[in-house]
């Protein structure tokens, strides 16, 4: 990270189908060799398949997920003294977002199964019922700041 100025926060722009700056933050986790297109083919089919499997709009089931698996404490390193702790520190509205969508396309990718669509949509429908492995990854975050509680007074 650069020390003369901070870096300019990009514009996020919206997808063309769903007209939501979510899909296109998803779309950017997803993507692999800057294969855009395809990125955005495997999300609109597992938004389709969550559509067929809950009769619901997918765009909420979606939010949702998002909003079940966002954290809202994280641990972060800070050395005092020549020792690290782990200090509990809010986390930003923005980086838990973007937080909550890394960890639904890693727990999607490491699932079995065949297609990356279905994949996906399980594990976006598991997220909005508050199960799966990224719910457990939120969990274990919280869990973390819990324990180290003590060594909030080194926040910074």
């Amino acid at each position: 990270m650069s020390r003369r100025n901070k870096a300019k926060k990009r514009i996020i722009h919206s997808d063309p189908i769903y007209n939501s700056k979510l899909i296109n933050m998803l779309t950017v986790r997803i993507l692999k060799d800057g294969k855009k297109n395809l990125a955005q083919r495997i999300i609109y089919q597992a938004l389709d398949i969550i559509k067929e499997k809950t009769n619901n709009d997918p765009m909420q089931i979606l939010e949702k997920a998002i909003r079940n698996a966002t954290p809202l404490v994280e641990v972060k390193a800070r050395r005092v003294g020549g020792s690290t702790y782990q200090v509990p520190i809010e986390v930003r509205a923005y980086r838990g977002t973007n937080l909550a969508l890394r960890w639904i396309t890693k727990f999607a990718i490491l699932r079995s199964g065949k297609s990356m669509p279905v994949k996906l949509a399980n594990e976006i429908i598991d997220a909005s019922n508050e199960l799966g492995n990224t719910i457990r990854k939120k969990d274990e975050t919280h869990r973390m700041a819990e324990a180290n509680k003590a060594f909030a007074h080194y926040r910074y």
